[in-house]
């Protein structure tokens, strides 16, 4: 299993690298035949009206999936207790779920997907606005895969929203965590105002039976 630990205003220092190896690998210990890859990423703010100031993110690549932890603290070495923890649970879920895939390779998720008329407006009267600066940029293969499949890659990667490419138009597709329970579903639209829906609407609600 390779690790890796990096740093943003911080120095890695012999200790840290040490504690991380312990708390991470211990975490990971009874997975290592599904990780090919485990990164750690730690910063300290350096604004002090950011909280929390010392955070303690992590990164497993397991077969083709990402499984994504992040915690933080006022203290460094809490933060990585934290996502060691989280990240321990995330990896247990997800071999919980290929275990039942395996041993009911017949069964179906919940339809995701609710049509709906699109909202010709998302913001309204309200003015776009961009980060001032750009301050971190992820790159990232994306194979496409059904709204089930990136259902569940959403549920292991930490956020509340995850961009995938649907395998059934190979267009950019993004699938996020509703206010209200539940998920959806964001589509693009062609130059007429619709997608490639035949019936002419766009699946921008999706609703799942148990949310997180």
């Amino acid at each position: 299993m390779k690790l890796v630990i990096q740093g943003k205003n911080i120095d890695i220092t012999d200790a840290i690298r040490e504690y991380v190896h312990q708390k991470v690998e211990k975490a990971v210990n009874h997975f290592q035949n599904l990780t090919t890859e485990v990164d750690v990423n730690l910063s300290v703010a350096r604004n002090p009206r950011i909280n929390p100031k010392q955070t303690a993110e992590v990164t497993i690549y397991a077969n083709g999936t990402v499984i994504r932890a992040q915690e933080g603290s006022e203290d460094l070495y809490a933060s990585i207790d934290l996502v060691a923890d989280k990240i321990h649970r995330q990896l247990r879920k997800y071999k919980e779920k290929l275990q039942h895939k395996k041993n009911h390779p017949q069964a179906k998720m919940a339809n995701v997907v609710v049509e709906a008329p699109a909202v010709d407006d998302l913001i309204r009267d309200r003015t776009p606005e961009l980060p001032s600066e750009v301050v971190r940029m992820k790159y990232f293969a994306m194979p496409p895969m059904t709204v089930e499949e990136a259902l569940e890659q959403l549920q292991l990667v930490d956020h509340d929203f995850y961009m995938f490419r649907n395998a059934k138009n190979d267009e950019i597709n993004v699938i996020y965590e509703r206010n209200h329970g539940g998920y959806g579903v964001i589509q693009p639209r062609n130059g007429n105002g619709h997608t490639h829906h035949k019936n002419g609407k766009v699946a921008n609600a999706a609703e799942y039976a148990t949310p997180k």
